[in-house]
């Protein structure tokens, strides 16, 4: 994987040239910003993608029945091909105000850096390709997938995969923010929903009688205690607990939203492990208490190592655009490659922040470097 080979390729150095103006970027990843397209519904963003992929001239563009949006360049020679994927959800729901805010070098706006970006540089690469003829040796296809964010529990990008599956060999996945960041180990992730079911009453009439909430709360309290190591990292967060009717009822029905991680697949298995004792104890304090567990997400683990060839070139097309490479360890639409053995690395486009907030935004002033970076990877990895 030859990074400066193709950085002196006269076509690319065209391409370059071309992404030197990063406006053009920021103005397609503020259109796909303004499309509600929270996890489950993307329609709508889906649409935008395929149409804007399909006026490229790009090979079998179309949709697949969960809302992802495929598009084919075909190479110059005949290899394994390269999977390059944005994914088009995000974490805010349809009601969430779009509107956006300028504040010097920052563009503020909810899901513009996760992943309104990513998917404006997908579309970006296939344009510059298109436009200057670059020479890809295997075949790229660009996909826009869905369903990364939350309980999607990379259900896009484990469809994308199964269906290319036998013609790829390679993997890139995009982020919009951290301009220099290169995920090359998946952490794996497994997600809870805990249930309590109880008979209820009214607080006073019924007072003595179990409650769902109180019978999770006592649990959730018993998870929060949990020591788990340092090395490897390993974490855990109960991010939602709902239920009950009213103040004065005694609860029916609670449930609580467990998120359980780590670097390690034994030492999640060990949290794992220690999770369902704790609970399987809980639901043998009372017979009138109910506790179910429903895994609601299972992401697995899986890496490369920082001396593959996939991350040397992608730290080597780093650096000829003059960043700082930072090697993190993350859940990404890459878990999915990498679990089954698939090379695959995750890089980020440009700098941003506060992700996953309403106050989320881009420093776009990279995002030209960012894409051009990503082309010397997509040049390299198609080989």
């Amino acid at each position: 994987m030859d990074i400066q080979r193709w950085r002196n390729h006269p076509t690319v150095r065209r391409a370059f040239a071309d992404l030197a103006d990063y406006r053009p970027i920021l103005e397609t990843a503020i259109a796909i910003q303004q499309v509600p397209a929270p996890t489950f519904d993307e329609a709508e963003r889906s649409a935008l993608v395929l149409d804007r992929l399909r006026a490229l001239g790009l090979s079998d563009v179309e949709a697949d029945a969960l809302g992802n949006v495929y598009a084919r360049r075909p190479g110059r020679a005949t290899r394994p091909a390269l999977l390059i994927a944005a994914h088009l959800d995000t974490v805010f729901p349809r009601e969430t105000d779009l509107r956006l805010r300028y504040e010097g070098e920052r563009v503020y706006g909810p899901g513009l850096g996760d992943n309104s970006t990513g998917v404006a540089g997908l579309i970006h690469l296939a344009q510059v390709m298109q436009r200057h003829d670059v020479p890809n040796q295997g075949d790229i296809w660009f996909v826009g997938n869905v369903c990364e964010e939350g309980l999607g529990d990379l259900r896009g990008i484990r469809a994308a995969v199964e269906r290319l599956r036998h013609h790829i060999g390679t993997v890139i996945a995009l982020e919009g923010c951290d301009f220099g960041t290169l995920h090359h180990q998946a952490i794996g992730v497994r997600r809870y929903r805990i249930e309590a079911h109880s008979p209820g009453g009214h607080s006073w009439g019924n007072f003595g009688t179990p409650s769902a909430i109180h019978a999770l709360v006592r649990l959730a309290a018993r998870i929060a205690e949990l020591a788990v190591p340092r090395t490897p990292r390993t974490t855990f967060n109960i991010g939602v607990i709902e239920g009950g009717t009213s103040v004065n009822t005694i609860a029916e029905h609670a449930s609580l939203l467990l998120d359980m991680r780590s670097a390690s697949a034994a030492a999640l298995a060990d949290l794992i492990a220690q999770v369902d004792r704790l609970v399987a104890a809980a639901a043998g304090e009372r017979a009138d208490v109910q506790l179910k567990v429903v895994t609601v997400g299972d992401r697995p683990s899986g890496s490369i190592a920082r001396d593959h060839r996939l991350v040397q070139a992608a730290v080597a097309a780093y650096h000829t655009v003059g960043a700082n490479v930072s090697y993190q360890q993350s859940s990404t639409d890459a878990n999915i490659p990498l679990s089954l053995g698939i090379p695959a690395v995750c890089v980020g486009l440009t700098d941003g922040g506060n992700a996953h907030r309403q106050d989320e935004y881009i420093q776009p002033a990279n995002l030209g470097r960012g894409i051009q970076a990503l082309l010397l990877l997509a040049l390299a990895a198609s080989e």
